[in-house]
Parts: structure tokens; sequence; C-alpha cells
């Protein structure tokens, strides 16, 4: 995954995702929201056929918008963790009901 900064001020944050999609954009876009240091985040795919979504992040206050966005990542990243550890449970769940 490569990552490019298009833009970088003292509370906003601009930057371009090779090759992805909506899918990882939506969920990050979600964890920003729910930052109250956050004040606007958004995505967009300038064009259908190159997957290179632009995120773009304005901060309240002084917050630094990078520091933000590494925080939402963390949070995705705990997010999926506890989802795969919840669908391995109920795998093993299922299965040993099968074999009943």
């Amino acid at each position: 995954m490569n990552v490019k900064i298009l833009n970088r001020k003292e509370n906003e944050l601009k930057i371009e995702i090779e090759n992805e999609g909506h899918t990882f954009c939506n969920v990050v876009q979600k964890a920003l929201l729910k930052d109250k240091k956050v004040d606007l985040a958004g995505y967009s795919i300038p064009h259908p056929l190159t997957a290179n979504p632009v995120i773009y992040l304005r901060t309240k206050n002084k917050s630094k918008p990078e520091t933000v966005l590494r925080k939402a990542v963390a949070k995705v990243q705990k997010d999926t963790k506890s989802f795969r550890a919840a669908f391995d449970n109920a795998l093993k769940v299922y299965k040993d009901q099968a074999t009943l």
C-alpha cells in the first residue's frame, strides 16, 4: 500500500492511497468520525477506473490530523482483531455442535 500526502496544514490532511477502494476508506472514515477531535472526514475516488482514493481530514482546535488518523487506524486494527477472535470462536462452536 502506497500513501501519498497531497496536502498538509495545521489541522487538515489530504492523502491518496494507491489500489484501495470503498471498503477500506469507509471503515477508516467511520473510525475518524467517531473521534471528537474530528471536524470533518471524508473520502472520494476521483476516477472509477483508478483505485486511488483520496481521504480528507480536518480536526478541531489544534489536534494534529496525522495523530488522529493514526489513532483511527489503530482502532480499526483492534476492531478487526476482535471480530476475527469472535468469528473464530463462532466457527469452533459451530463445528462442536455439528459433531454432536
